[in-house]
């Protein structure tokens, strides 16, 4: 089976900041991987490299067997950990504008989350909590039927009910033989979610286990695993 995601000797530098030092990874198809670390250890550039957003100096990322490119534009949806709708947009316009982008956009289950939500269509993003927002953003990301779903920060800043409906919405939506990628700080909250886990720390891969491994093996749970290794 080809990996969805795969890293040889992944490097990339910011002037003299190393980014990402030699990055080796597999993740493969039907997984839902927790992508942790502190701020700055390269979870962000990872994920942007994957989206093909961002250049490597060396090494090669390759997603399902290719190279980030035109071709994997449609394996690939992104949520970026910022707000990118434009204000002015209306619910219903941003369900247009992801239609008219992306082929593979399900237009009747996005509605139908949004209605479940009672978010009507014709609220704009302007008029939206920060809460709604995150949830209108991840209904788009979440109703495209890719292969590879990158998500930077899908519960950061938003309140606990918040939090478990996306997580709900991460699990009720996406296709067991796609992979969800996870960047997030809090651990806690995502863990019940996850399958694997992918510690970072100034551009290198301290650890890719199974959760399950995590907490057989060790006898931790991830978080504690994750403040053990990081001394939090």
């Amino acid at each position: 089976m080809t990996p969805i995601l795969e890293c040889r000797d992944l490097c990339k530098r910011y002037g003299s900041v190393q980014a990402l030092s030699r990055v080796n990874l597999i993740i493969e198809p039907g997984k839902i991987v927790g992508l942790l670390g502190p701020n700055g250890s390269g979870k962000t550039t990872l994920i942007k490299m994957a989206n093909g957003l961002l250049t490597w100096e060396s090494g090669q990322l390759l997603i399902d067997g290719k190279a980030p490119g035109a071709e994997t534009k449609s394996l690939v949806s992104y949520l970026p950990e910022r707000t990118y709708l434009a204000n002015w947009m209306t619910a219903k316009q941003t369900l247009d504008f992801f239609g008219d982008f992306y082929p593979d956009f399900r237009r009747d289950r996005a509605e139908d989350m949004l209605a479940r939500l009672n978010i009507p269509l014709t609220l704009t993003i302007r008029q939206m909590s920060k809460g709604t927002r995150e949830k209108v953003q991840l209904i788009l990301v979440m109703s495209r039927a890719a292969k590879l779903y990158l998500l930077d920060e899908p519960i950061g800043g938003v309140d606990p009910a918040t939090r478990d409906y996306i997580l709900h919405t991460i699990i009720g939506n996406y296709d067991p033989e796609a992979t969800v990628l996870i960047s997030t700080h809090l651990i806690a909250d995502v863990e019940q979610i996850l399958d694997e886990v992918i510690f970072i720390n100034q551009g290198q891969v301290l650890l890719h286990q199974s959760v399950d491994a995590i907490r057989e093996e060790q006898g931790k749970t991830v978080d504690q695993m994750f403040r053990e290794v990081f001394r939090c």
